[in-house]
């Protein structure tokens, strides 16, 4: 019985995971008008590290607890530092149909925890280092 070409592939040539895999599809975000202590309650509402920021549904930056904590150790009222000065402006992006290996990679390198998934200039979705984590950890038990 012949085999077919599928049976010769290798693990190591299946799909690869991509962002699509494992990224959170609902994206949170803020306006750069919007307080951070706004940005902060709607964080802890969901219970995020993040929150990306839009202005017209483009995506212009990223606030992040760190970004928060840098405005907290300003001595900036929750009430009156707004996320367009706190936030992180253009941040590195990537698309759905980038691998999970090149974002933790990205963000290992660059020393970030969060890369919003883009399509076009709209935010699509968010991956986490927690997500290609979770991830490595799941593909190592099976």
């Amino acid at each position: 019985m012949p085999h077919s070409q599928h049976d010769a592939v290798s693990p190591m040539l299946a799909r690869m995971a991509t962002l699509a895999d494992v990224m959170t599809t609902d994206v949170l975000s803020v306006a750069p008008e919007d307080t951070i202590g706004e940005a902060a309650q709607k964080m802890t509402d969901h219970g995020v590290g993040a929150v990306v920021v839009s202005d017209f549904g483009r995506i212009i930056g990223i606030f992040t607890e760190r970004d928060l904590m840098r405005a907290v150790a300003g001595r900036v009222h929750p009430s009156e530092g707004r996320v367009r000065e706190w936030m992180t402006p253009d941040p590195v992006t990537m698309t759905e149909d980038a691998s999970v290996e090149e974002a933790g990679q990205t963000m290992v390198d660059r020393g970030f925890r969060h890369i919003p998934v883009v399509a076009g200039e709209r935010a699509v979705g968010i991956v986490s280092i927690r997500d290609v984590a979770e991830w490595r950890l799941k593909e190592h038990s099976e």
